[in-house]
């Protein structure tokens, strides 16, 4: 099996810690390590290091080469802008090919978290088995705890693909991140799943799947096919990058394709989408702050604290999370979480580039 590890996102509802040329994959969020470090340790375990692969940009490939010391530099492929990951998944795919054009692949965000590494590798080994035998495009579902709604979700139906010790299900359905009535329908039914958004595939399959339902990504993708390895490499993508239309894969294949199935899994997921994740998962103390022990937060409760060599001082607030970095403070209710990307889009319209 082949890696590819999608890492060009800049991470905007992670700011203020989270900027341009280090974004949230970059950060340690859970652990000693950043979310990248930990993504592509994981797959150490089960893929050989030049097999691993990264797409990031190039205002963070030098970060990205820091903290990924063992990865080829021939292995890190540069976006010359986001277009989403039908895109980035097939440039990828064309630098993977190279190895093994019938090589399954398996593709993964840099930034999610995954607590439990063996469950996930044996997730992984046995979504490779059927990828390989079936042809299909499988996607890992992750089972879901509580009415998200901050995760898309996968619907399957009955039908099943048995593996060595797992059997995955054909999708019925692809569904955007729902309201809460609606998640809590999709809790109660059993049959759906949140999208992890990793994949794992054949090489040949999802080139073949481009071809078919994107035939202008395809088209793009070929010409810079015939130009990896040599000197127009580079302007080739570029100049590709500026034509192609901007689409997920999901929207663009997943929901189009035939055979697509959805193998479930239980091991720690959460693709830490908002400083609200990082409370989720923290330790909280007696009135469910998380906090360090330093600081006084008197009749204070449900607050995410994240500034370090400081003392904060709180009264009488609940449900806020506050973060400072050298040169900004966010404060803001714990369910407006995901609107941190609009500080990044106010900071764009005033220019104030050093903030970005």
């Amino acid at each position: 099996m082949l890696a590819l590890i999608m890492a060009g996102g800049t991470g905007t509802r992670f700011w203020p810690k989270s900027r341009a040329k280090h974004p949230k994959q970059f950060l340690k969020i859970h652990g000693d390590r950043t979310m990248i470090q930990q993504t592509a340790g994981r797959l150490q375990s089960i893929i050989p290091d030049e097999h691993i692969f990264v797409v990031t940009t190039a205002p963070q490939a030098e970060e990205l080469s820091r903290q990924l010391p063992f990865l080829p530099q021939q292995n890190v492929v540069i976006e010359p802008m986001g277009k989403n990951t039908a895109p980035c998944i097939g440039l990828g795919a064309l630098f993977l090919r190279r190895i093994d054009p019938e090589a399954v692949m398996v593709v993964q965000p840099a930034d999610h978290l995954i607590l439990h590494e063996k469950a996930f590798l044996d997730i992984l080994q046995e979504a490779e088995l059927i990828a390989r035998e079936s042809g299909a495009l499988v996607t890992i579902g992750v089972q879901p705890t509580y009415p998200a709604t901050g995760y898309g979700y996968i619907q399957h139906t009955d039908e099943e693909v048995r593996g060595k010790n797992q059997t995955a299900y054909v999708v019925k359905t692809f569904a955007e991140k729902p309201n809460l009535d609606t998640a809590r329908l999709f809790l109660q039914s059993g049959d759906f799943l949140w999208n992890s958004g990793i994949f794992v595939w054949k090489i040949s399959s999802i080139l073949k799947e481009i071809e078919e339902h994107l035939p202008e990504l395809a088209e793009g993708l070929w010409t810079i096919d015939k130009a990896i390895g040599t000197a127009q490499q580079d302007e080739t993508i570029s100049r590709v990058y500026k034509q192609i239309k901007s689409i997920s894969i999901d929207y663009g294949i997943m929901e189009a394709a035939r055979q697509v199935l959805v193998l479930p899994g239980d091991f720690g997921w959460n693709d830490l989408g908002s400083w609200n994740e990082v409370y989720e998962i923290g330790e909280k103390d007696q009135n469910g702050n998380v906090a360090d022990a330093g600081h006084l937060l008197c009749d204070t409760s449900g607050c995410l604290v994240d500034v370090p060599g400081k003392l904060v001082a709180t009264v009488g607030v609940q449900d806020l999370i506050i973060v400072e970095t050298d040169d900004a403070i966010l404060i803001c209710p714990r369910e407006r979480a995901q609107d941190v990307k609009n500080i990044v889009d106010g900071l764009k319209q005033r220019k104030l580039q050093n903030l970005l």
